[in-house]
């Protein structure tokens, strides 16, 4: 089965699709769960999503052209590669329109974005762009973030309890009341350029 371009889904249960490489145009998704299926280099452009699950599914290099989100999330599924930036997001984003659990989103932007409590639980997250967004009170716990960038970033609130690998600037980005684990938070040192002594 393939998507349909202009085409208006309503709760229904996509199973095994495999889409790779289709490009969607201006069809909306709502109530919608879509399980192991493969969305590898596919276009969605001008979709909506609102209160959909993605489970176990490969929606590695998707692009996401102006598509809007409300209430997604995704579990145990593979991201990378995809320009958060480039889909449509509202002028006032009171809590983030995304959950991301147990999922690669290596290689992705999330540029500039304004995400506040964004959920993203026990992820790899490596080489992910965060710089000058607002990521405050985010969930950040158990995730990975080697090689991930963070500038100007407010992560005031922000929960990082058994993150790991984190290069956070203290000097560059907003973190206070910001939850680090005690012995991963020696890293926030680093950009004191001091040296510490057993």
């Amino acid at each position: 089965m393939n998507l349909k371009d202009k085409t208006e889904y309503w709760s229904q249960r996509f199973h095994n699709l495999d889409c790779v490489g289709q490009v969607v145009d201006s069809s909306e998704f709502e109530g919608c769960t879509f399980e192991n299926c493969d969305f590898t280099e596919a276009v969605f452009k001008h979709c909506n999503f609102v209160d959909c699950e993605f489970l176990r599914c490969n929606l590695s290099n998707v692009k996401i052209e102006y598509s809007k989100y409300a209430d997604v999330s995704f579990r145990d599924s593979k991201l990378i590669g995809i320009n958060w930036t480039s889909a449509t997001w509202p002028g006032l984003i009171f809590t983030s329109p995304l959950k991301f659990h147990a999922s690669i989103l290596n290689d992705s932007s999330f540029y500039g974005l304004s995400l506040r409590e964004l959920v993203l639980e026990e992820c790899r997250a490596r080489d992910v762009d965060f710089r000058e967004g607002d990521f405050s009170q985010a969930n950040f716990t158990y995730s990975d973030f080697s090689g991930s960038f963070f500038s100007k970033t407010n992560l005031s609130g922000a929960d990082f309890t058994e993150a790991t690998n984190y290069d956070i600037d203290v000097f560059q980005n907003r973190i206070e009341q910001a939850r680090f684990s005690r012995f991963e938070a020696v890293r926030l040192l680093d950009s004191l350029e001091i040296e510490l002594v057993d």
